[in-house]
């Protein structure tokens, strides 16, 4: 996986559609799901901070699955797109949700 994008509030970007990948590298579709992080971008920095470094640790553990992933602060979202490997999503949001209890699951394909 490459590493987590974090966007600021302050820069404009492409919409994600154009930026998350829909195959892996076999041209199998990904499936991705969305975490909520309630007030994230009001939290003191050193709070973000150690919520991204949480959520890359997750990550670590899931590092053969996980292919896409960007945290809005403005929208304290975190966008994950992953492997097509069943129950994935859902493991790797009871990880996420076990180091950052407050965080939580918005949707999923």
């Amino acid at each position: 996986m490459s590493a987590l994008i974090v966007s600021t509030p302050f820069l404009p970007a492409e919409p994600l559609r154009k930026r998350a990948p829909a195959f892996d590298e076999h041209g199998k579709a990904l499936s991705d799901f969305m975490m909520l992080f309630p007030g994230l971008v009001k939290k003191p920095q050193h709070h973000i901070q150690a919520t991204v470094e949480h959520i890359q640790k997750v990550f670590a553990q899931f590092d053969q699955a996980v292919v896409f992933a960007e945290l809005n602060l403005k929208l304290s979202l975190l966008w994950i797109s992953v492997k097509p490997i069943p129950g994935i999503r859902f493991q790797i949001a009871e990880a996420l949700r076990a180091v950052i209890p407050e965080a939580r699951l918005v949707s999923h394909i």
